[in-house]
């Protein structure tokens, strides 16, 4: 029940207080984060960690001014690749038959098949799964962010052209999906704090077909 626990007790806290998160804590969420599933393992994400306060006060804006941005002692940028282009593919791939003492071929009928599929779709189509590929990692990171009693707050309010811009994705090939800001809550300053977690009721949001 300590994940049930955990996730009880986090919620998207909205005033923190600019108390600084330990590395070892961030550390762990990010691993957290970077040992999530992903489609045929390609893991086609990166995590930008933002601590530099000015840079995170020219996000402020960008992201309509929500002080969480600047109020964190961390800011994480789930970027995922622009599309699902045939390098990073075969990098990826490479890369998992060489960390498991695989000959260079050894997947590649599965490669082969997953180069097809995606060099038949635009880019636009390739970005959006990697981004739902992303969210994995994201919830992930919430999770363990919640483990470590860190709050973090969940955001997708903000311009993500403006972002990427600023922090030159697309020379990366990423585009900006989500941000979390890692931090600790101001309970004085957050009228949230003491709200009741409010879900759905089990029975209007889990149906069992026997």
């Amino acid at each position: 029940m300590s994940l049930i626990n955990d996730l009880e007790w986090r919620y998207a806290t909205k005033k923190m207080n600019g108390v600084p998160v330990p590395q070892e804590k961030v550390d762990i969420i990010l691993e957290a984060a970077r040992l999530a599933p992903t489609s045929s393992g390609l893991q086609p994400f990166e995590i930008l960690v933002i601590t530099n306060q000015a840079l995170k006060e020219q996000i402020l804006p960008i992201a309509n001014n929500q002080s969480q941005i600047v109020d964190a002692s961390h800011v994480l940028v789930f970027a995922a690749w622009d599309d699902l282009d045939a390098q990073r593919i075969n990098d990826m791939f490479l890369h998992t038959t060489r960390e498991r003492g695989l000959p260079d071929d050894r997947m590649d009928s599965y490669k082969n098949m997953l180069l097809a599929m995606y060099g038949a779709k635009t880019a636009e189509e390739n970005f959006q799964a990697t981004a739902r590929q992303a969210y994995i990692a994201f919830g992930i990171a919430i999770a363990a962010a919640a483990e470590q009693r860190v709050d973090a707050t969940p955001m997708e309010g903000f311009n993500a052209a403006a972002l990427d811009e600023l922090l030159n994705l697309k020379e990366k090939g990423l585009r900006s999906v989500t941000l979390l800001p890692l931090g600790y809550r101001d309970e004085s300053g957050d009228w949230l704090a003491p709200m009741k977690k409010v879900r759905k009721p089990k029975d209007q949001f889990i149906t069992e077909l026997n």
